[in-house]
């Protein structure tokens, strides 16, 4: 497959943003490659359009896999296996926050709430005993964010998260004063609309 310049140039962008979250950029860019194609590819197509070696596509292909990105397609007519990702870049954000989830929060919150378990715990000082909870309810707070935040359906989640920056913006005074209830709350400030 011979790639345009704007599909060059999303894929290679999609390798450095890989980087930049700790994924290899080869996985990076055969995701990337696989979305922007919009159809299932083949091993040696994927090493032939990126120009890497054919054990780094299989490599990358299983790691995608495991992050559960990528899944096997077969073709009618074909022996070999293609490969392909989902094109809806909704379900794609759902499955990158899941399995980070899994992978780094969950684990995370396991040690937090184990270390504030510990009857070692009060061999540390105060000051530290606190920060550990005090991260522990961060961490457990978004992902109790997260979890409900993926049961939402994509136009649903759109709007909550454009309803989120115009409550942002109304906050940094940045709002219009007429989407605001003029009358005051106990604090003295304008209450805003009940949605």
């Amino acid at each position: 497959m011979e790639l345009k310049p704007i599909a060059q140039k999303f894929i290679l962008h999609w390798g450095e943003m890989g980087t930049r979250w700790g994924v290899n950029r080869t996985v990076s860019q055969i995701h990337a490659l696989l979305y922007i194609a919009g159809r299932p590819m083949h091993a040696e197509e994927i090493a032939e359009t990126l120009g890497v070696a054919r054990s780094n596509v299989s490599t990358s292909l299983k790691e995608l896999q495991g992050w559960k990105l990528v899944k096997v397609a077969h073709l009618m007519g074909e022996r070999r296996d293609h490969f392909e990702t989902s094109l809806d870049v909704w379900e794609l954000f759902r499955t990158v926050v899941r399995e980070r989830k899994e992978r780094e929060f969950d684990p995370t919150i396991t040690t937090l709430r184990e270390c504030l378990a510990s009857p070692d715990l009060s061999q540390e000082e105060r000051a530290a005993q606190e920060r550990i909870a005090q991260t522990l309810a961060l961490m457990e707070t978004l992902t109790t964010w997260a979890d409900e935040m993926l049961r939402l359906e994509p136009a649903t989640l759109m709007k909550l998260l454009k309803m989120g920056a115009s409550v942002q913006k109304f906050v940094r005074g940045e709002g219009k004063t007429s989407a605001v209830q003029q009358d005051a709350g106990d604090d003295g400030q304008p209450l805003l609309p009940l949605l």
